[in-house]
């Protein structure tokens, strides 16, 4: 996929990897880069960096839980004669709590970021890139769309869903000239666990095995996928060795998960 002169759209980019795949992209030759968050300030200062680095950037507060909201942001672009070509499904939210643990209040927002986020969002911008014959979407997700981790069920489930979103997706745009990737990163050291209390003490030590990476990195491995057209990615090596091991092993996996993870006291 061609980054250059293309617009490209990032949820979830007020900060961490949203905001670093921005920047990246617009590094990349981005023509436009539209930034998707709730918080405007906070996009606000995305956008002056992305400016900063010679890139241009459209901010756009909205709140991904409501299809109206996103469907209002999607008639506004369009009246901007905005069409991303690109679209990076980057939002996500959600403690690490086992099912008994997890308070129904939370469990809603779960999945509405990433899930439903990223299935509103491409229905609403993928009839453009249909009508176009071309186009890249690209959903960021976590390891736990791979393999359950103890004590975190309801980030699971939203991580699984999003999985099976993106694979259904592909099936529905096969042959359109519209690609889809599925981006499983491993542990990121970005603002995520700050923002989720608790959630950090409960990856399993064996991810030190597969190494953390900078949100930097991983956005410049997002660009990268994007310009290869790349359908799978595991990153980092790590990780994929382990996603082949769970394919024929699964049971091997799982028994380090579990040694490794948390455990109820």
């Amino acid at each position: 996929m061609k980054i250059e002169g293309r617009v490209a759209l990032v949820t979830g980019a007020s900060g961490g990897i949203g905001a670093a795949t921005a920047l990246a992209l617009a590094r990349a030759g981005a023509s436009l880069v539209v930034l998707v968050a709730r918080t405007e300030s906070a996009l606000e200062a995305v956008a002056e960096r992305v400016e900063a680095a010679g890139g241009r950037a459209r901010v756009a507060p909205c709140d991904l839980s409501d299809p109206t909201a996103i469907g209002e942001l999607a008639s506004a672009l369009e009246a901007e004669a905005i069409q991303p070509q690109i679209l990076v499904n980057n939002a996500g939210a959600g403690r690490w709590l086992a099912v008994d643990e997890t308070p129904p209040e939370e469990l809603l927002p779960m999945m509405q970021a990433p899930a439903l986020a990223a299935f509103w969002v491409t229905r609403a911008f993928l009839p453009s890139m249909l009508s176009a014959g071309h186009g890249h979407i690209l959903c960021v997700n976590s390891p736990a769309a791979l393999v359950n981790f103890p004590g975190a069920t309801g980030y699971s489930m939203s991580r699984w869903a999003l999985r099976g979103f993106t694979e259904g997706l592909r099936a529905d745009v096969a042959g359109t000239g519209v690609e889809v990737c599925h981006f499983v990163v491993g542990k990121v050291s970005s603002p995520y666990f700050d923002n989720n209390p608790g959630s950090e003490d409960r990856v399993p030590a064996l991810s030190k095995l597969i190494g953390t990476l900078t949100p930097e990195q991983t956005a410049d491995r997002i660009v990268a996928s994007i310009r290869g057209g790349r359908r799978w990615v595991y990153t980092p090596l790590m990780l994929r060795l382990f996603h082949i091991q769970n394919h024929f092993f699964p049971w091997s996996v799982r028994w380090m998960l579990y040694a490794s993870g948390w455990k109820r006291s």
